[in-house]
Parts: C-alpha cells; structure tokens; sequence
C-alpha cells in the first residue's frame, strides 16, 4: 500500500520560499527568492487530488507558488509549465494530497502536559491490578526519597474501568498503597478525578465542603467525600499539585505539535484556553515550534456565563494581550454545558433521566451547569461583538439547551452566520436535528467514539436504553437535516488517531471497535467525512477563504499521504501514514527527515497502539508516557 516520495531537495527551497509565505513576506521577498516570477516552489504530481469541491475534472497535481498559496491544480501537463529551474518536484506515486486535516475541538497542550506523568492509558483492571501498576509508579517517581510530600498524579483513569464492572472508586482503595504521598488519579475524559485521603486532606474537602459551581463533590451514603471529583470541582485538588517548569512545558508541547503535524494536522482549535495556555503558545511561537495554525477557545466558567458584559471584557483583555502572537487567531470561546454520560459518572445532562441498569427511571438527569437564558444572553453579548460560542454539549438536554441559546441569540442580534457550535453531540433528540441547519450552527463531531465498545455499551446502553442508544452520534441523521458536520479529536481526552477517526466516521467500527454502533443508520459516506474534517471545519472556524480545499488562491496546507484514501478499502485508512505536510507552503513535517522520521514513528505507535481496555496492555510498559 505505502511507497515513498520521489523527490529532489525537497527542503532546500521549499521551507525557505514556504516561511516566506507563511509569514506575509512581501512580494519583492518572494520574487528575490524565487527562481522566476512565473516558477512554483513546489510541483505534487501524479497524484489523486482530493480538492474537496464539487464537480470538476479530476485534478492529479498541484503547484505552490512562492507566496506560499496554491499557484495551480489540475492535470500534470497544465501544472507542469510552472516548474521552473529550482522547483522542488514530488512524485506522490498515485497517493492522496488533500487539504491538512483541520480539527474543530482538540487540547493539544493538554497533551504535552499529560505526556510528562505517568499514564494508565485507559486500562481496565481490578483493584489489585490498579494497585500494582501504582506501586510501580511510586518507585518510577522517586519511591522512597518521595515520601511524604511528592505527589504522585497518574494521567488516563479510565473512569469506567474499575473491574468488576460497576465497581465504584473510593479513597479507601488508593489509601491501602504503601505510601503517605497525594495520589491523584485524572480521568482520561477530562471529567473525573480520584483522590487518595491524603490529597483530600491538603485539599481541605470535608463533609462540609460545598459542591463548586459546575462541579460536583461525590460522596458516599454516609455524607464524607468519596475521594471522587467532577468537572469543577476537580481544580480543588488540581490548583495544589505543582506545575511542571516552563521549559518541561514547552519542550513537552513542541513535541506533540510534531506529531499533530506527522499525523496531517495543519489547522487546531484548541478548546480550553486560558492564560496559561496562551503564555505557552507565546512561547512555542517565539522559539517557531507551532507548525499549525491555532484558533484558541477562551473558556468561561459557570459563573463567568452569568456575566455576559464581564465575560466579554474578559476575552477582549486576553485577546488584546496577545494577538500579537504569530500563529493564532482569536474569535472563540468555550462554555460546557454538561458533563459525561456513561456509568458511572452520568453528568451528562439528559431530557429523561439515567436508568437504573434494569431499565427503571432514576432521579437522575445529569447536571446541567448553564440554564438556557443565561447562555442565550452570553452568546447574544459574544456574536454581537463578532466572537463565536462553541459549546459543550453532550447529553441531549445540554444540546437542546445550547441551541436554545443560539435561537435566542439570532432573534436579538439578527445576524444569521454567527457559526456558533455545540461539541461531541453524543445523544441528540430527534426533534433538534433540524435546528442545526435552520440556525446555522455547526456540528462538531468526535466520531472515533461512534463504535461499539465498553464505553457505548456497558458502560452506557443499560442506562439509557436502546431507544435513546440509538441516537448516539447521529452523524448521518444530522447530514441529511442539512447540518454543517466538523470534525474533532479530543485529543488528548482520545489518542490521536486521526485516519482511525475518519475510517470509523464511515465504518461505525473502526480499528478497535467490537462492533458497528449504528452503522447502517448513521455512517457517512468517504467524501462526506474527508470534508468534515477539511472544508467543514475550516467554515466552523470561519477560514474556508483560506484553507480547507485546494484551490488556487488558497493558502498551501496540505498533505501528502502514503496511499489513496478516495479509493482504498475503507479498513484500510485507519493505517494511513503521511509524508509530507505543508501549513501555508511551508514543510511542516517531512518523513523522510530526521525528525519527520521520528514524528511519524510516534505517530505510528499511536496509530497502532489505542488507549487498551485490560490491563495487560499497560502492565510492562508503565512508562510509555513519562519518557522512560
């Protein structure tokens, strides 16, 4: 299926005509540059060309000017007359070259964060296995020498994963580890945290200790916390455990850039921004360590939501302070509406409530942080001052909600193309799906989750029953009501798995599935998924006149890839390797390099080696995540 490039140079001319482009030199730059006002930069040949538009001749090469846009696409003999004396020439040997893969909803400095602990990567296990592989961290960070104060933080709890299932997690269970230190243990779905008594201790939560706003405190029958802690509330524990140096942060993340861009990425919206994390990309962009181009989500809290005027004049202040940063573009923010929904956190707020297990109503419906006038107020305040909203909705009440809000925002404001989003969409009431075309919003979709496994199945079915089951991730039913689908990893809430992901927005399976969840009712078609990732993101986050299709005129984002993804069979995309990525013509990543070569390894092992669901697949290789 694979072979390589055929190229000559490639990084000569081609990083230093693409910077240029890049970073708005002007024409009297290129031109000196340049071999010929009229030569490319770049010519891809006998290539099957994915624009992503409609109709056309099929277009089999594409040339890059030294603007850095794309100069020409079409046959290799009307792109041929642009190679000039120091065109750099690739042979994708009848491979695809698309748009970069643009995603709507991802926490990429989330993921360099985590990559400096520990990880349990998403493991299954029993209590006894549990405390075997965090024996094994303790003596991994500083065993004995770390008593009593070092925290040890495990990244990738799997929240549903305590064996036998339904086990539920207390702190009596991580107390019994031979150890005086704060343990700590982050849920990979970024919702769920799990602490031992001693980091309860430091964290002052009590029996009296109130829930936070937007969080939730558990506790057991007797009234004293479980050691368990939802969405806000886990920051009670967070703000005590000591930051990682600047340098370890910026090193960490300049990494996982790298294998955002070996995995095709050329545009990210991160999802979960705050100071912090601009100060970090002010970092990575000063040292030109962010290959991508990056549209942050200021997020608001619960309370922030409340404040529509001081919420604004918040966003403007970050906004103000650093978009001066070279690589980002500001204009969105970021409320959650809602939590999770499988057992046994169930935050995710529901229309009906949970079941108990043997299909009987509980008293629960989730937790809904934001009532709908609030946020239709927020979003009003936000689309009127020319920002977007993208929100956290993954409970069908918190997705009603969310549109609510956006319904009241287009009555008051008038305006009709805001492209205000609601994220993940896990179960969506049938009656909403055409809310989403009527109100121009977009769906923002993380289908790598769309296939039967634990986390759709046991952990979710017997508690919301097949009726309701048979609207998750209603991709296809929300296609055909006229919805503008995006696409999103998660990562690092998910691997990064990116043709994985596209392959089971199509198969209802993909790579590590035990099942089709819904296939026939709500896979989509090859195209449709290579443009939810392209050019429907591209319009979600309002750059679709820049990136997104291939077209001239069009900045030069683009990916060479290993094999043809319009024709091959479908299983076979989840193993698709890139060779080569461009953001606004310049080399991003290139495989045949040193450090593409070892940027594509990683993404390769990503692409092998998913989040596991037993133990064994953790058990022996405990340090994958902490370097070792």
């Amino acid at each position: 299926m694979s072979s390589p490039l055929s190229r000559r140079g490639l990084l000569g001319a081609v990083g230093a005509a693409g910077a240029a482009g890049l970073l708005g030199a002007g024409p009297a730059a290129a031109a000196a540059s340049s071999g010929g006002r009229g030569s490319a930069a770049l010519v891809i040949h006998n290539a099957r060309v994915f624009t992503g538009t409609a109709g056309g001749a099929p277009v089999e090469a594409v040339a890059v000017g030294r603007d850095g846009k794309i100069l020409a696409a079409g046959s290799g003999s009307a792109v041929r007359r642009h190679i000039g004396r120091d065109t750099e020439v690739v042979d994708a040997r009848g491979n695809t070259v698309m748009s970069g893969i643009h995603d709507g909803h991802v926490h990429p400095l989330g993921a360099g964060d985590r990559s400096l602990r520990p990880s349990l990567e998403g493991a299954e296990t029993t209590l006894p296995e549990l405390r075997e592989l965090l024996a094994g961290f303790l003596a991994d960070t500083g065993g004995a020498g770390a008593e009593p104060d070092a925290w040890l933080v495990v990244e990738d709890w799997n929240p549903v994963g305590l064996l036998p299932t339904g086990s539920v997690p207390h702190h009596s269970m991580l107390d019994a580890l031979a150890t005086r230190r704060p343990v700590a243990l982050v849920g990979g779905d970024g919702h769920n945290l799990w602490a031992n008594r001693r980091a309860l201790e430091i964290a002052g939560i009590t029996a009296a200790t109130p829930d936070p706003v937007g969080g939730r405190i558990v506790k057991g029958a007797d009234g004293q916390p479980t050691g368990v802690l939802k969405d806000d509330a886990q920051d009670l524990v967070k703000r005590h455990i000591p930051e990682p140096s600047r340098a370890e942060l910026v090193a960490a993340c300049a990494k996982v850039l790298e294998l955002a861009a070996a995995s095709g990425v050329t545009t990210m919206m991160d999802a979960l921004v705050g100071r912090h994390e601009l100060e970090l990309y002010q970092a990575l962009s000063a040292a030109g360590k962010l290959p991508q181009r990056i549209v942050p989500a200021i997020r608001l809290d619960a309370e922030q939501t409340k404040d529509p005027a001081g919420a604004l004049a918040y966003a403007r202040g970050l906004r103000k302070e650093f978009e001066g940063v070279r690589g980002l573009r500001f204009g969105m923010v970021k409320v959650f509406l809602d939590g999770v929904i499988e057992y046994p956190a169930q935050t995710a707020a529901l229309l009906e409530p949970y079941l108990d297990g043997n299909g009987k109503p509980t008293g629960n419906r989730g937790e809904l942080y934001t009532s709908a006038a609030d946020y239709g107020r927020l979003t009003a305040a936000f689309n009127q001052a020319g920002w977007q909203l993208h929100a956290h909705g993954l409970g069908d009440r918190a997705v009603r909600t969310a549109l609510d809000g956006y319904a009241h925002a287009r009555r008051v404001t008038g305006q009709r193309d805001a492209r205000n989003a609601v994220a993940h969409l896990q179960i969506v009431d049938p009656a909403d799906l055409r809310r989403f075309a009527q109100l121009g919003v977009a769906a923002c979709m993380q289908l790598q989750w769309a296939a039967e496994d634990t986390w759709t199945m046991e952990a979710l079915l017997p508690y919301i029953g097949p009726e309701r089951h048979r609207w998750m991730y209603p991709a296809r039913s929300l296609e055909r009501a006229g919805a503008r689908l995006t696409g999103g990893s998660d990562w690092p809430v998910d691997a990064l798995q990116v043709w994985n992901q596209l392959r089971t927005a199509i198969d209802r399976q993909g790579a590590y599935g035990t099942g089709e969840l819904h296939r026939e009712l709500e896979g989509l078609g090859r195209t449709s998924v290579l443009r939810m990732h392209t050019s429907g993101t591209a319009w979600q986050l309002r750059q679709e006149g820049l990136t997104g299709t291939v077209e001239p005129g069009k900045a030069a984002d683009l990916v060479v890839l290993d094999r043809d993804v319009t024709r091959c069979p479908v299983a076979d995309i989840s193993g698709t390797g890139v060779r080569m990525t461009l953001v606004g013509g310049r080399v991003v990543h290139d495989a045949d390099s040193a450090a593409g070569r070892a940027a594509a390894a990683r993404a390769a092992r990503a692409v092998s080696g998913p989040r596991p669901a037993t133990y064994a697949a953790v058990h022996g290789g405990r340090h994958r995540n902490c370097a070792h």
